[in-house]
């Protein structure tokens, strides 16, 4: 057993939570890029592009993010790439992010009253105008509160990246653990630190819903 202190493994976890908040902020950019074009593509395009969309979003909603990044990791060597477990981890939970981005998004451009779209239309305005200047300038207010508490959900889901060998949090964790044998040390110190992470988030988000129900 190596001689581990406690602030060896508190230094040790806190390098590799650097790599769980990089791949979190590549995934949930990377993920609201792709989420906003697919909602543009979902709302301008017609019945095929709709579809498309709409099976695309049931599709990453609908199977485990864990099978997702053994499919990206593994999938893509199918085909004579060589991936590494950054890229699987990055694509996969990018893809993941999108889907729910582009959900969430959605469903706060359909609570904008149809009278909204209406006076759009009386200006002469094109689709994308319309978008532009009058739905998504309301429709960003409603979307501020979920969209930043679904980042906890993109931090926390990083975890599953260590099942692949992207070396983060929880996979230094479990790393520390072999070397210690010290397992209620190290991951106290591993769920401290997601929480310490993740809570001033949840915190912000429930503050931006609370600000917005007030203007209300």
């Amino acid at each position: 057993m190596v001689d581990f202190t406690l602030w060896d493994i508190v230094r040790n976890l806190l390098l590799a939570a650097r790599w769980t908040v990089v791949l979190s902020l590549i995934a949930f950019v990377g993920g609201g890029l792709v989420g906003a074009a697919l909602l543009v593509l979902r709302l301008w395009g017609g019945r095929r592009s709709h579809a498309f969309v709409a099976g695309y979003v049931q599709l990453f909603q609908g199977t485990p993010l864990l099978m997702q990044l053994f499919l990206a990791y593994f999938g893509i060597a199918l085909f004579g790439i060589q991936t590494s477990p950054w890229f699987a981890a990055a694509l996969a939970l990018t893809l993941y992010t999108s889907a729910f981005l582009t959900e969430i998004w959605r469903g706060c451009v359909a609570s904008i009253p149809r009278g909204q779209w209406e006076a759009a239309v009386s200006l002469a305005l094109d689709f994308l105008e319309q978008l532009r200047y009058v739905i998504l300038p309301q429709a960003t207010r409603i979307a501020v509160p979920p969209t930043v508490g679904f980042l906890v959900q993109v931090i926390k889901g990083t975890a599953l990246a260590s099942v692949i060998g992207f070396v983060e949090l929880t996979k230094a964790g479990t790393m520390i653990t072999n070397a210690t044998f010290r397992p209620f040390t190290v991951y106290a110190c591993v769920a401290l630190m997601y929480f310490v992470l993740c809570f001033p988030i949840s915190a912000w988000a429930r503050s931006l819903e609370r600000k917005l129900h007030a203007r209300r």
